[in-house]
């Protein structure tokens, strides 16, 4: 890693460290509110660390602080169970959504936290969940899954003495310099696809922040990092071969993201309402039907997140199963969760819409925040196989004899518990 990024690693290591101290149990009511806290200071701040090179450094000082490093953990491990007992999907999303409303590139590091936590517990031993879960809930350690590559992908290497050794980048890497165990799956020389996480504060990497010119979701730092010559132990490895493609955990996760979107997609309305209200345009009858079709998308979309969280629920008490028993109904919450994504992006591309007909020139021109919210819910919705994710659900509801309204019954996953 370069000098400069390695220096804000450590930076950032030692204030996480000051100022949260190690928790031993979280208070599900007071992490709640302190998110809707935070969530505000990422408002204010947004447009003070929207620039190449910049990340949420405060803003993950007090994630640290509140415990939300340490929410996605089972309770057992001193968590909540954010992201991983699925009883708690509806506080999860929601606070997902919180924080996207008040940064999306917040939003967007943070949802890669708990998706790296959620499949340590599903994938590791024992050993390892307790490990990380040490990590994540006493020394304060952001996780993350940097999986995009090019060309100049990722190897995993066996050695003769036990070890594994890496040889090419990631891109894409989001939070590179601050992510401290980031997954960073690769293939084995079989091909197969193999799990591991990286001690980015214990190895040398070289990461290339001008790879990263985005017009959005700049303080990301989502750079390019060549780990060519990383060596880890076993213990580093999670899960076997091809474990991170197994369904349905692979994208039933997709509703975390979608939650931070819609968060963004608020945000937006909300600006655009007081961007009207400011300028006095509130009787105009163009205006008002803009305002209610943003209103009825985003309930919309609200209403999804609960449709996701109710199908998660009655899934399993594990999100999306044990992997270690048979999932009858694998294709169908994984179509459901296809289905959550699509018309979430769908909402949010048209609530972008209308917002920028309802603003016009003058509303799109920074420091104004609709700019920036723009900006980064663009770049952020260009998630990937977007067509294969719906053509998906197509193919699941064409091989179903269910009648239409019998399809996503909330009853039928229940013979996965």
């Amino acid at each position: 890693m370069s000098d400069r990024v390695e220096e804000l690693t450590i930076t950032t290591q030692l204030s996480l460290a000051a100022i949260a101290p190690t928790l031993t149990a979280l208070n599900r009511a007071e992490v709640m509110q302190s998110t809707l806290q935070i969530a505000a200071y990422c408002a204010e701040n947004a447009a003070n660390i929207d620039r190449q090179g910049a990340f949420p450094v405060e803003e993950f000082q007090r994630l640290a602080a509140a415990g939300l490093l340490a929410a996605p953990l089972a309770q057992t491990l001193g968590g909540l169970g954010f992201g991983i007992e699925a009883a708690a999907t509806a506080d999860l999303l929601t606070l997902l959504k919180q924080i996207g409303y008040g940064n999306l590139a917040v939003g967007r590091i943070y949802e890669g936290h708990v998706n790296a936590l959620q499949l340590i517990q599903t994938l590791g031993t024992p050993e390892q969940i307790a490990t990380y879960a040490a990590d994540a809930r006493d020394r304060h350690k952001i996780f993350g899954v940097w999986n995009a590559e090019a060309a100049d992908g990722i190897k995993i290497m066996p050695l003769d003495n036990g070890r594994y050794r890496l040889e090419g980048s990631k891109t894409f890497a989001s939070g590179c310099g601050y992510v401290d165990r980031p997954f960073v799956p690769g293939a084995l020389p079989d091909g197969s696809w193999q799990l591991c996480i990286v001690p980015m504060d214990e190895v040398p990497t070289v990461s290339d922040p001008s790879w990263w010119q985005p017009a959005g979701m700049r303080a990301t730092a989502s750079y390019k990092v060549d780990f060519t010559g990383v060596e880890l132990d076993e213990t580093a490895l999670i899960g076997k071969p091809g474990a991170y493609y197994r369904q349905p955990w692979l994208t039933s996760g997709v509703i975390r993201f979608a939650a931070v979107q819609l968060g963004g997609a608020e945000a937006l309305f909300d600006a655009t309402r007081r961007f009207l209200q400011q300028l006095n345009r509130t009787q105009d009858p163009y205006q008002e039907a803009r305002l209610g079709t943003m209103a009825i998308a985003l309930e919309g979309g609200n209403l999804w997140l609960k449709g996701a969280t109710d199908r998660v629920a009655a899934y399993a008490p594990m999100f999306a199963g044990d992997p270690a028993k048979e999932q009858p109904e694998a294709a169908t919450l994984v179509a459901y969760a296809n289905m959550v994504r699509t018309a979430i992006e769908q909402i949010c591309m048209d609530v972008m819409q209308l917002a920028e007909r309802s603003v016009g020139t003058r509303g799109l021109l920074p420091p104004h925040p609709l700019e920036r919210i723009i900006r980064d819910l663009t770049l952020y919705l260009r998630q990937p196989v977007f067509d294969a994710s719906l053509a998906s659900v197509g193919q699941h509801v064409l091989k179903r004899p269910e009648l239409a309204d019998a399809l996503w019954s909330v009853d039928r996953f229940d013979q996965c518990l």
